[in-house]
């Protein structure tokens, strides 16, 4: 029907935010390089005895919940097939999981890295992931700038706070008695940790995403904050074959190995790593603090992990947290 007072709206004006399953916890496994994998079994053997007893502790650590509620848990674990590939999920997989069988645990859902790059890394033709993450950056402006240093968009390069700033020179050459000044982190506390996060490297048109932006694009899945035109973005694929494909882009970016699993999406996410992941998480962290997120998938969070007793903090950063056992 329609009359005077009609009004009329384009359907794409008033985009809908796909809502999708959460789990209390997303709890991570691990990340280990191809290079990791090459050892044998007997290094994964040891990475999942080391990472056991923290698995246990972290889970021990969801709530505190409504009385007779129990906590959601997924376990996951990130292959990195995009930075090399020297082996194929045929000869890799089985072996991951035997071990992670062998130490008592169980991997729920199993992610490729590029993946994180390329939403359908198969398909190297269609919209990047990390490209669409990189647009949704909105840099902090420490205290004092005027706007010289080009956006983030076009050098690739991502900080807390203010850099050093450039074309300086000795106090005996510069006549206005300018003198070298230090980096600054923003809301330091008494003294700055300044960091200068690289996301990129190469040309525009052959970027080469770094493993720190990559990793901030895995946390964002995990959390289920993204989207893509109102769609959830690396939507697990249930995968019920025995054998594993010869290719990796014959393999979802996201597999559902259990098909019992709690959802692969999180209020919170932990993630028990390597030590030498700690530089990499600190720069996620950065980048996280400056990613826009939309607000209706905040929203949603917001009001059904309230409503199951258990409201998330407001900042994305602030919903995750990491383990880093020593000899991992």
């Amino acid at each position: 029907m329609s009359g005077p007072g009609t009004v009329f709206r384009e359907t794409s004006a008033q985009p809908r935010t796909e809502s999708v399953p959460f789990s209390h916890l997303s709890l991570e496994l691990g990340h280990l390089y191809m290079e990791d994998f090459a050892e044998g079994p007997a290094r994964l053997r040891r990475h999942f005895a080391a990472v056991r007893p923290w698995v246990d502790a972290a889970r021990a650590a969801v709530g505190p919940l409504p009385a007779g509620k129990r906590p959601r848990i997924s376990t996951c674990f990130l292959i990195d097939d995009y930075f090399s590939r020297l082996s194929t999920p045929a000869e890799l997989i089985p072996p991951l999981l035997q071990a992670a069988a062998e130490a008592g645990l169980s991997i729920d859902y199993l992610a490729r890295e590029s993946g994180c790059a390329v939403a359908e890394p198969g398909h190297r033709d269609r919209a990047e992931l990390a490209e669409a993450v990189l647009h949704r950056l909105v840099e902090s402006p420490p205290p004092g700038s005027n706007g010289f240093r080009p956006p983030v968009s076009r050098t690739g390069w991502l900080t807390n706070g203010r850099r050093t700033p450039s074309h300086r020179t000795s106090a005996a050459l510069d006549a206005t008695g300018a003198v070298w000044e230090p980096p600054s982190e923003t809301g330091a506390r008494g003294h700055s940790v300044f960091v200068d996060v690289e996301l990129w490297s190469g040309p525009e048109e052959e970027r080469l995403w770094s493993c720190a932006f990559l990793a901030s694009v895995w946390q964002l899945v995990r959390l289920g904050l993204l989207r893509h035109d109102g769609r959830a973005v690396l939507t697990p694929a249930p995968w019920d074959d025995k054998d594993f494909p010869a290719e990796w882009d014959a393999l979802p970016p996201v597999v559902r190995l259990n098909p019992l699993a709690a959802p692969f999406t999180a209020y919170a996410t932990c993630s028990v790593l390597p030590a030498r992941f700690l530089p990499v998480e600190h720069a996620v962290r950065v980048v996280l603090d400056q990613v826009h997120v939309e607000s209706e998938a905040l929203r949603q969070i917001a009001e059904r992990s309230a409503a199951e007793g258990m409201p998330v903090p407001a900042g994305i950063v602030d919903r995750t947290s990491y383990v880093f056992p020593p000899g991992l």
